[in-house]
């Protein structure tokens, strides 16, 4: 049982009223007041205008304070220097919302920004929430609510739509209206000054009317909020989401539009792929795919099927295919025996599968049940062009009557106009997605199965590598705070490969040589040959400047190549500081490839991590892949396949194929030590020389910088990495071992087996009612968790060598960020030994490092045993006002 959400106010209100109603023609107020009535709001309706006592037929007053009653939310519609004031009335009046619809702000330069902050200022003193300003307003059709000035109003449906364009919102309604889609919500952020991205999405996963929601996004204010709203929504619900400003002339528009920060679009993109989202580009493609979300959503992988009776129009399909990386489903031999069966002898023999101009209704039927049934095919798309044998309405109908015992997505494109009308017609109604044209069908299917991918990657939750050989963190650290001291941000290779090292990261070991003298020492003791590369925090790319020399295989040689390195990069920087030549043994990797190994920060997102071709290309081929981190072994592998160089690290050229285990584990030993090392700002592995027998970095640099005192552990994260560092152990009188840790996405097995040892009555405790087993939805939902929004911690036994769980407590954070709603179970045979009482000191202790205020929990009232824990631990009791088999418990966390 929860309590209503914080925004109630401001997404169901009892009482709204409208600063600025009028009845003057096309007046933002005017328009407001008039969607309000047509809308058929259920509450109570009042205007605010000093010059009239009535507008539209809606009592008006001169103020909101002179409203008889408490204002749930205010719509305001007036010049924008008179805002700050009607704030300051309404919290006199006890308004709890505002939607600030007016222009006028920080968009308009140094006056407009002053303004905006007195708005704000004004607004947090009251405890007022505030859309906007510069924004549409709010749809809540099933309500009868329309806080907007857009022309007509929007369907009652379950589409969530979240804009930061009030235009966008307006041309959206217009399409659905004719195409009888409908929504839940529509809410225009605007310049989202106060309520953002975050909070609007943590409203729609808790609306029960909202099952898909849309986003149109600018730019994104707070990357961890926005990235954790973002992943809890797309656990339970369909997210699409199209994001302008993918180009720098775009992003400066954008900024002077919303003010919030654009990035680069490319870690944009990784971001919300593992958020679980589906990225689209056009209002066409967003378009057809809200079609695809009414018809039977499907998403399996990304191995499509053409089926088509025209060669050309097939290879248009599969060109399009190719341009966005979906591969050509490769059939089985089943799959070949059975169309050859079927089809005609003169058949295409493989996909596309062309049917021929000739084709009759069976004909395509029978292909496309053996497609559609075939193993190694993900999804289906089916192309007709109007030739005499091939009766469209006819194939429609029997695609329709497939495509109802199919479970994989299937998509059509009736090429033509008038002959094809009414099987585009069938298919509409059969909710199937039909297409004119190949490309957008095909593009259709790549968001259906970049959802699957990306669901797959929602789930992965990176746990730390200590355990398999821990970092020495604190090493890593001094060497970085021993150059900040120094007032260096730019660590020279052997501190940078000293970190690297500390992190179990294999490294060519490094020396730095200041004389020609002391080079010839340093490279007979490590052993000819060496390399030799200048050691200079102002030289990035060495080679560039002559700064290498490779393969030094006699002392004569390191001398002359010292002098030589030194003149060139004195000649090409004449300005470098130079702190000697680093010399290091010589590589010798005949099958090796260079690859480069980076990370970066981005302005929104923080720190990314880059994967592609190392040496001196890394430059001149910037098409690298992009992750946010944590990584695990599968983020880390699909990283690697998502780089164009992944192609030759399979056997290439006579050259074996590549370790890469190996190759993983630098990914998540770098992905580790971004977690941990808030500090590092830049890392550039290049090049790291991977073969057959392993991968060893030859050359690294760290641009490093102090952060702030005060910063959490993960707050430079955008996504919480596992947190390790909250695993305990604690052994029970007895001598029994108990871990307590936080709950990871492989624990679901675990958490089923405990649910199901349960007994009837501590399943009832904990889920109030008497299920037997938890349903897979729950399993994910409990093991699955976002570690900034909600903690978990599992009690673990060994036994015969397995794991075994005996107790399991959790908080979730609600919306106000400030308190949160704990659970707890213990099975049957481990209660009355402590372990209750163990586990809730843990979760308390979290929520409190977590700067939480209250913890919050509902008892069932004859669970006696339970509430004197509870008050134990000294959580205050109080009735439920709407159920009496119900006590809430609060405990303070900041006493």
């Amino acid at each position: 049982m929860k309590e209503k959400h914080y925004l109630t106010p401001l997404f169901e209100p009892k009482s709204v009223a409208i600063v600025g109603a009028s009845e003057r023609e096309n007046a933002i107020g005017t328009v407001v007041l008039r969607n309000m009535k047509d809308g058929g709001f259920k509450g109570r309706l009042f205007a605010i205008n000093p010059k009239h006592d009535e507008v539209q037929g809606v009592p008006c007053y001169k103020s909101v304070e002179d409203v008889p009653q408490r204002l749930d939310l205010v719509v305001i519609a007036i010049a924008a220097e008179k805002i700050p004031s009607v704030i300051d009335a309404c919290g006199r009046a006890g308004a709890r919302a505002a939607i600030v619809m007016s222009a006028g702000f920080s968009e308009t330069g140094r006056r407009g920004a002053a303004l905006e902050r007195s708005l704000l200022e004004t607004a947090r003193r009251h405890r007022i929430r505030l859309l906007g300003p510069n924004c549409l307003g709010i749809m809540r059709p099933e309500l009868g609510l329309n806080a907007t000035f857009a022309q007509g109003r929007a369907l009652p449906g379950s589409i969530g739509l979240i804009s930061q364009s009030g235009a966008l919102c307006t041309a959206i309604l217009d399409w659905a209206r004719p195409n009888n889609v409908g929504f839940s919500s529509v809410i225009s952020l605007g310049s989202s000054r106060d309520i953002d991205f975050g909070e609007a999405l943590e409203f729609m996963i808790s609306d029960p009317r909202t099952e898909s929601i849309f986003l149109y996004v600018e730019g994104v204010r707070d990357a961890r909020r926005f990235m954790s709203a973002l992943r809890s929504a797309a656990r339970v619900k369909p997210v699409l989401l199209i994001k302008v400003g993918r180009h720098p002339e775009a992003s400066r528009a954008v900024l002077s539009h919303t003010g919030a920060n654009v990035g680069e679009d490319s870690v944009f993109d990784a971001a919300v792929r593992r958020a679980g989202v589906i990225r689209l580009y056009t209002l066409g493609q967003l378009f057809a795919a809200a079609n695809a979300l009414f018809s039977h959503f499907r998403p399996r992988g990304n191995r499509l099927a053409i089926i088509t009776n025209g060669g050309g129009p097939g290879v248009m399909a599969a060109d399009r295919a190719s341009d966005l990386g979906i591969p050509l489903a490769e059939f089985s031999e089943g799959t070949l025996a059975k169309l050859n069966e079927v089809l005609p002898p003169t058949w295409s023999h493989g996909n596309p599968v062309d049917v021929l101009g000739d084709a009759d209704v069976e004909r395509y039927r029978a292909a496309i049940k053996t497609v559609l049934e075939g193993p190694n095919v993900d999804g289906v798309m089916v192309m007709l062009t109007p030739q005499a044998m091939s009766n469209p309405s006819d194939v429609a109908q029997a695609l329709i009557e497939e495509e109802r015992n199919a479970d994989k997505p299937v998509v059509t494109c009736f090429m033509g106009e008038e002959i094809v009308t009414d099987a585009r017609k069938r298919f509409e109604a059969a909710g199937i997605p039909t297409f004119r044209t190949p490309e957008p069908a095909v593009e259709l299917f790549s968001h259906i199965s970049a959802y699957y991918r990306n669901q797959k990657l929602l789930a992965q939750t990176p746990a730390s590598l200590t355990e398999l050989n821990p970092p020495s963190i604190e090493s890593a650290r001094l060497v970085i705070e021993t150059a900040l001291n120094e007032r260096r941000k730019v660590l020279n290779e052997m501190e940078s490969k000293a970190i690297l090292a500390a992190f179990r990261i294999p490294i060519a070991q490094t020396v730095v040589a200041r004389s020609a003298t002391e080079a010839m020492v340093l490279a007979e003791e490590i052993g000819l040959p060496v390399a030799m590369k200048i050691d200079s925090p102002d030289v990035k790319h060495k080679s560039d400047v002559g700064g290498v020399r490779l393969n030094l295989t006699s002392l004569a040689a390191v001398r002359t190549a010292y002098q030589e390195i030194l003149e060139g990069v004195r000649k090409a920087h004449p300005n470098a500081a130079i702190n000697g030549l680093a010399i290091e043994p010589m590589v010798r990797k005949p099958n090796g490839r260079e690859l480069m190994v980076g990370v970066r920060r981005d302005p929104v997102f923080g720190p990314v991590i880059t994967f592609g071709e190392g040496g001196t290309r890394v430059e001149a081929d910037k098409d690298q892949a992009i992750a946010l981190p944590p990584l695990n072994t599968y983020l880390a592998r699909d990283l690697i396949r998502s780089s164009r160089v992944y192609s030759y690290l399979d056997e290439f050229r006579n050259m074996p194929p590549v370790d890469m285990e190996a190759l993983e584990l630098v990914l998540l030993r770098v992905s580790e030590m971004v977690c941990e090392l808030p500090w590092m700002k830049e890392l550039e592995i290049n090049p790291l020389i991977i073969d057959e027998d392993g991968a060893v970095v030859v050359d690294a640099r760290i641009v490093a910088d102090n952060v702030s005192p005060t910063a959490d552990r993960y707050d430079h994260m955008a996504i919480h990495p596992y947190p390790q560092h909250l695993i305990s152990h604690w052994t029970v009188p007895d001598g029994t071992k108990i871990t307590i840790r936080p709950i990871r996405p492989e624990d679901a097995e675990l958490e089923e087996e405990f649910v199901r040892k349960l007994s009837a009555e501590s399943k009832y405790y904990r889920f109030m009612n008497t299920m037997r087993e938890l349903p897979p939805a729950m399993v994910v939902r409990l093991t699955q968790i976002d570690y900034d929004r909600e903690m978990a911690f599992l009690a673990t036994v060994e036994e015969d060598g397995e794991e075994v769980e005996i107790g399991v407590t959790r908080y979730a954070v609600n919306p106000d960020g400030e308190s949160c709603e704990f659970a707890i179970v213990v099975a049957d045979d481990w209660q009355h030994r402590g372990l209750a009482r163990r586990l809730m000191g843990v979760l308390i202790e979290t929520a409190r490092d977590r700067g939480l205020a209250y913890m919050n929990g509902v008892f069932l009232s004859n669970n006696e045993r339970m509430l004197r824990f509870v008050q134990s631990l000294g959580f205050v009791l109080s009735n439920d006002p709407e159920d009496s088999s119900v006590k809430l418990g609060v405990l303070s966390l900041q006493d």
